[in-house]
C-alpha cells in the first residue's frame, strides 16, 4: 500500500469528504453512480437478496449533479438522496451498508458517470486504506441494475486467487413495460457485444473481455496503479479497463449476471443508449458491424508476431508484406513497425516481447483499425447474422 498515499494525494480533497463510514469496516465496496434516477431502491434490494459473501461490503451510492444539470434532475438527486438515507438507516447491517453521497455542481467538462464512478471509488480506495486492508475489492454497478443472487459471494470468491486483478460479469439487460421495439434491439445490441468479443478472442489479441461499466470488479491496488478511474462522460469503463487487463489475470465470472434497464439516454455519447437509438433507427432495425473478416485479417497478423522477434528491420518489413493490404496500409499510415523495432530493441524474452507488442497494438488501435479499414473501403459493415456465420466458418476451418 505504499504508493497509496500518493495517489491519494493527487485526487482533490473535497471529493474525499465525508469518508466512507468506519462503523462498517469494508472488504468489498460496491460503487453506484446515481443521476436523475426514480427508482434507486430497485438495485439496493437486489443487493439485499445476493447470499452474503461471509465478509463486510459497504454500497456507495454517487447522487451526483453538474453545474449544467437541470432543476428538475436536481431535485430529483436530492430526493433520491433522502430516500436512499432512510433507505440506509431502516436496512443496513454491519455485513452489508448502504451510503447514500451527494455531490452536486461537478465541472462542465467532466461532469458525469466517468467522474462519479471515480468519487466512488476514490472515497473506497482512502476507506481501504485508513483501515489498512491491501486486499480491498471494488465492484462497479449501476443505478439501472438488479444482479443475481450470487453476485457478492462468487466475486469476492473469485478473488481469493490472489492473482486475480480483476473479474468480469456477465450481463442480460431489462426491458420496461414489455416495449417490443426496444426488446429487440436491445438483443441485437447484445448479440453484437459478443459477437466483439469472441472475434477479437479469435485473433489471439490477449484482452478480448467486454467492458461495461456495471458488470466488472478490480482490486483497489490493481485500480491505484492503473491511475483511477478516468473522469470521461462515457467510456471510462473501456479506457479503464484495458488498463488493468494487462496487470494479471482476469476471472470472467460467467454466472455472475448483472441486469441493467435497456433504455434511451442522452447521457453518454456512446453506449447502449445511443445504440439502441441507431439500431431503432435503421429501417430493418438491425445492426451492422465490422466485417468478420477484418478480424481474420488481423489474426493473420498476430498469428506472425512470434516471427518479428529478433529480426532486422528489413526481415520485418518483409513479414508485413504479406499481410492483408488494409493492414499494411495501416501500420504505414501509423508509423507502427517502428513499434515492432521498439519492442526488439527493448525485450530480451519472446514472452516480454508479446506483452510488449500489445502495448503498442492494444485495444484503441484494434478499434482504429476496424474503424479505418471500412471507411476505406477494404471491408463493408455487415449484418450481425451475416458476421457470425462467417464465424462460424472460420472457426470450422
Amino acid at each position: 500500500m505504499k504508493h497509496w498515499p500518493a495517489y491519494l494525494q493527487r485526487q482533490r480533497s473535497e471529493y474525499l469528504k465525508p469518508p466512507l463510514p468506519v462503523e462498517c469496516i469494508a472488504d468489498m465496496i460496491v460503487v453506484i453512480p446515481c443521476f436523475n434516477e426514480k427508482k434507486p431502491t430497485v438495485t439496493l434490494n437486489s443487493l439485499i437478496e445476493c447470499n452474503s459473501p461471509g465478509v463486510n461490503t459497504q454500497v456507495v451510492i454517487v447522487i451526483n449533479s453538474t453545474v449544467q444539470s437541470n432543476k428538475k434532475a436536481i431535485q430529483q438527486n436530492r430526493e433520491t438522496y433522502q430516500e436512499v438515507l432512510k433507505f440506509s438507516k431502516t436496512f443496513s447491517t454491519h455485513r452489508l451498508h448502504f451510503v447514500p453521497i451527494i455531490v452536486e455542481n461537478l465541472p462542465k467538462k467532466h461532469g458525469g458517470v466517468g467522474l462519479a464512478r471515480k468519487i466512488g471509488m476514490d472515497l473506497a480506495v482512502d476507506h481501504f486504506y485508513k483501515t489498512n486492508n491491501p486486499e480491498g475489492i471494488l465492484i462497479s454497478l449501476d443505478a439501472d441494475c438488479t444482479v443475481s443472487k450470487n453476485y457478492l459471494r462468487d466475486i469476492y470468491e473469485a478473488f481469493q486467487n490472489k492473482k486475480v486483478r480483476c473479474t468480469i460479469h456477465n450481463f442480460h439487460h431489462r426491458t420496461e413495460d414489455n416495449n417490443e421495439t426496444i426488446e429487440k434491439a436491445i438483443r441485437e445490441y447484445e448479440g453484437y457485444l459478443r459477437y466483439f468479443e469472441k472475434s477479437l478472442k479469435y485473433t489471439g489479441f490477449p484482452y478480448y473481455y467486454h467492458t461495461i461499466g456495471s458488470a466488472f470488479a478490480v482490486t483497489a491496488d490493481a485500480y491505484v496503479c492503473a491511475g483511477g478511474m478516468g473522469r470521461q462522460q462515457g467510456g471510462e469503463d473501456f479506457y479503464f479497463l484495458h488498463k488493468i487487463f494487462p496487470m494479471g489475470k482476469v476471472a470472467v465470472l460467467d454466472n455472475v449476471f448483472v441486469y441493467p434497464m435497456a433504455r434511451f439516454s442522452e447521457r453518454v455519447p456512446f453506449g447502449t443508449g445511443p445504440a439502441l437509438q441507431k439500431i431503432i433507427a435503421e429501417p430493418d432495425g438491425r445492426i451492422k458491424v465490422y466485417s468478420m473478416d477484418a478480424f481474420a485479417a488481423l489474426k493473420e497478423f498476430f498469428d506472425k508476431i512470434d516471427l518479428f522477434f529478433k529480426q532486422p528491420e528489413n526481415a520485418v518489413a518483409e513479414i508485413i508484406t504479406l499481410l492483408h493490404p488494409s493492414l499494411q496500409e495501416f501500420i504505414q499510415r501509423n508509423n507502427m513497425e517502428a513499434n515492432i523495432m521498439d519492442c526488439n530493441d527493448n525485450c530480451a524474452t519472446l514472452v516480454s516481447f508479446r506483452k510488449r507488442f500489445f502495448q503498442h497494438f492494444n485495444a484503441f488501435n484494434i478499434i482504429k483499425y476496424l474503424n479505418y479499414s471500412h471507411r476505406e473501403g477494404y471491408f463493408d459493415l455487415e449484418s450481425l447474422a451475416t458476421c457470425n456465420n462467417k464465424y462460424s466458418k472460420y472457426i470450422g476451418n
